[in-house]
């Protein structure tokens, strides 16, 4: 299995949320997986401009690293997102991958992969943060294994617990068992099949206005 990941932080992979998926890579690493990590410290990829080429033609004009990190994750089986819990949300950083993805997310384009989620906070509040995450995966066709998450104000010297990394690295055994036995909740399995028939409804309405979308739909799935 090959695993990408993306931590969209300032302090890129020395820091809190950037450690806290190693852990996770590393456990999906003793079982066998590869990985790669991707920082997304700011300015790499540029905020969406709404012009629709990439609904339109299948790629998005924009010069920067966004078309080789997508190619990266197609290339790849798994992926697990990274980020600080910033205002109650993800990173600049990350919601501007994120935001370029709305192609990705009408074709459902990262389907077959599998993902998890990785959050670090000062105060509190992770878990709607990952459930987020988690929520974007499903949106792009991935299947999510679930998510990890420490709260740093909480821990001397800032300091992951044995517990934590413990999570974290069952974390990363669990998504590569989940992808090797193509395994996935009830609950996951119909949230992605809800939100596949709304992209395919989508598709219908607006096949006229987005041809490389409803192109790729009649191809792959018969629209």
């Amino acid at each position: 299995m090959k695993i990408i990941g993306i931590v969209g932080s300032p302090r890129k992979i020395k820091g809190n949320t950037g450690r806290l998926m190693v852990e996770v890579l590393k456990g999906a690493e003793a079982e066998g997986a590869t990985y790669e990590t991707i920082a997304l410290p700011g300015g790499t990829i540029k905020p969406c401009k709404g012009c629709d080429v990439c609904h339109k033609k299948g790629i998005c004009p924009q010069k920067d690293d966004f078309e080789d990190l997508k190619a990266k994750i197609i290339a790849s089986d798994g992926v697990v997102l990274a980020s600080p819990n910033y205002i109650f949300s993800v990173s600049a950083q990350l919601k501007a991958f994120m935001d370029r993805c709305c192609g990705v997310v009408h074709c459902l384009g990262f389907e077959g992969r599998y993902g998890a989620a990785v959050v670090t906070s000062g105060g509190g509040d992770e878990e709607p943060v990952a459930e987020y995450m988690n929520q974007f995966l499903i949106a792009t066709g991935i299947t999510p294994v679930g998510s990890v998450w420490a709260n740093m104000g909480e821990l001397p010297n800032y300091e992951f617990t044995p517990e934590i990394v413990e999570n974290a690295r069952s974390l990363g055994r669990k998504l590569v068992h989940d992808w090797q036995n193509q395994i996935a909740s009830p609950e996951i399995a119909e949230r992605k099949a809800q939100f596949k028939e709304r992209m395919r409804q989508l598709m219908l309405y607006c096949r006229q206005e987005w041809p490389f979308e409803a192109q790729y739909w009649e191809k792959t799935r018969g629209l």
